[in-house]
């Protein structure tokens, strides 16, 4: 299992954390996905799952860390600011006090190609994957997470798909992994509570 590799090149400044107001929202959206189960970590100590908000029109996008699944709660010093994306370099820029997560590449794909889109959620959930698998915008057959493959299968299905009115895809060649985003931090999370709440136990 290569959950939790980063697989891109990563030109991380370091720097000292944001302010704790810059993260009072993500937080919340935050912990309440750790309380449900969607973000956390594998027995193995695996952290999975990841949260992230825009921080301008530019596409920047602070997300939190690498590794950061295996806190109950987080603090500004958990997350990070990506500065720029090189799809084509498979080459990430971030500053902060820790490097991004290892799914900041497909985090990216929506800012990009959404300049509406201001947060966006990835979470793992089997049943609630299995049950959307192909009943949802489903990334190609085959492609990784965290590679500017899966970045580019992201892309093309908000072009070419409904998923910009769905704002919940999934992603076939990474089971359980599951995104949702919205114009806000709200509406990225309603839209994966209410695909949650569907779920059939």
């Amino acid at each position: 299992m290569d959950e939790g590799y980063i697989k891109f090149r990563a030109d991380w400044q370091r720097q000292g954390p944001l302010d704790t107001s810059t993260v009072i929202e993500l937080n919340y959206w935050r912990d309440r996905l750790y309380q449900l189960g969607l973000l956390g970590a594998y027995p193995d100590g695996i952290g999975f799952g990841n949260i992230s908000q825009r921080w301008n029109a530019q596409g920047q996008f602070i997300i939190s860390g690498s590794t950061t699944g295996n806190f109950a709660q987080l603090g500004p010093e958990h997350y990070t600011l990506v500065t720029a994306v090189e799809l084509n370099k498979n080459l990430l820029h971030c500053t902060g006090p820790i490097i991004a997560s290892s799914e900041s590449m497909s985090h990216a794909a929506v800012y990009l190609e959404c300049p509406w889109v201001n947060a966006v959620f990835h979470v793992h959930h089997r049943p609630m994957w299995e049950q959307l698998l192909h009943k949802v915008p489903t990334t190609a057959t085959g492609v990784t997470y965290g590679t500017p493959e899966m970045a580019y299968s992201i892309m093309q299905l908000l072009r070419d798909t409904d998923l910009p009115q769905q704002r919940i895809f999934v992603m076939e060649g990474h089971p359980e992994g599951i995104f949702s985003f919205g114009a806000t931090l709200d509406q990225a999370g309603e839209v994966l509570l209410k695909a949650l709440s569907t779920i059939k136990t």
